[in-house]
C-alpha cells in the first residue's frame, strides 16, 4: 500500500472518531425537540444531517477502500462537496463561536431563546432539557469545534484521495506497458522461431541436391 493510502486510512479514522461525538450530541438535540413537538433549528438540523452523511460516507470508504481506491476521483469529489457542507453548516452555527457558557441563559441571548425546550421557554416550562443552561452551552460549542476540524480533516483527505487516484493511474500504466512488452516479447519469440524454422527448410533441397548431384558424379565415373 502507498503511503498516501496509509495516510487516508488514518485521515478517515479521525473523521469517523470526531463525527460521532458530533452525531450524538446533536441527536440529543433534535430528541429534544421532537418530544416537545417543536421545530427543531436550522443551525442544530444542518449540522446534525451533514455529520449524519459525512458519517456514513466515511465509514462506506474506509470499509470499501480496496473499490474506492479505483474510484479516487470520485472520492475527492464527494470529499470536496462535504467540506462545503460542513463549511455551510458551522456558518449556521457560528453564534456560539463567541458565546460565554457562564452567561448564556439570559433572556438577551438569541441563541438562548432560540433552543425552545433547552432554552428560554423551556426554563419557563420547568423542562428537564432546560436544567442545565452550561450542559446545553458546551455541548453546541463542542459540535461547532468539532464540525470546524472535520472541515480540515476532509479537506485533507480530499488531496489523498487524489494522491491516491493518481498513483493508481501510474500502476496501471505501467501494468499495461509490461502486458505489452511482454506480449511484443513473446511474438518477437515466435517470429523468429518461425524464420529459423523457414531457413532450415530451404537449406535442406540445396544438400540434398548436392548428394543427388555426386552420386550421378560417381555413376558417370563407374561408367
Amino acid at each position: 500500500m502507498a503511503l498516501g493510502g496509509v495516510f487516508f486510512i488514518l485521515w478517515r479514522i479521525a473523521e469517523i472518531l470526531t463525527l460521532i461525538p458530533v452525531v450524538g450530541m446533536l441527536s440529543y438535540f433534535v430528541h429534544g425537540f421532537v418530544a416537545s413537538n417543536q421545530l427543531t433549528p436550522n443551525y442544530i438540523l444542518v449540522l446534525f444531517i451533514a455529520s449524519v452523511l459525512a458519517a456514513a460516507w466515511a465509514v462506506a470508504t474506509l470499509i470499501g477502500y480496496a473499490r474506492a481506491r479505483h474510484s479516487g476521483l470520485f472520492v475527492a469529489l464527494v470529499d470536496l462537496a462535504f467540506v462545503g457542507t460542513l463549511i455551510a453548516a458551522v456558518y449556521e452555527l457560528r453564534g456560539l463561536g463567541n458565546a460565554s457558557c457562564g452567561n448564556f441563559g439570559t433572556v438577551t441571548n438569541p441563541l438562548y431563546v432560540s433552543l425552545g425546550p433547552f432554552g428560554y421557554y423551556g426554563a419557563q416550562a420547568n423542562s428537564p432539557y432546560a436544567a442545565d443552561v452550561s450542559k446545553t452551552c458546551g455541548m453546541l460549542k463542542a459540535c461547532f469545534a468539532l464540525g470546524i476540524m472535520n472541515i480540515i480533516l476532509f479537506f485533507f483527505t480530499f488531496l489523498l484521495a487524489l494522491l491516491v487516484h493518481r498513483h493508481h493511474r501510474d500502476d496501471a500504466r505501467e501494468v499495461a506497458v509490461k502486458r505489452e512488452t511482454s506480449h511484443a516479447s513473446r511474438h518477437s519469440h515466435r517470429r523468429s522461431s518461425r524464420d529459423r524454422g523457414s531457413r532450415e527448410r530451404s537449406r535442406r533441397p540445396s544438400s540434398h541436391g548436392r548428394r543427388e548431384h555426386h552420386s550421378s558424379n560417381r555413376r558417370q565415373y563407374y561408367v
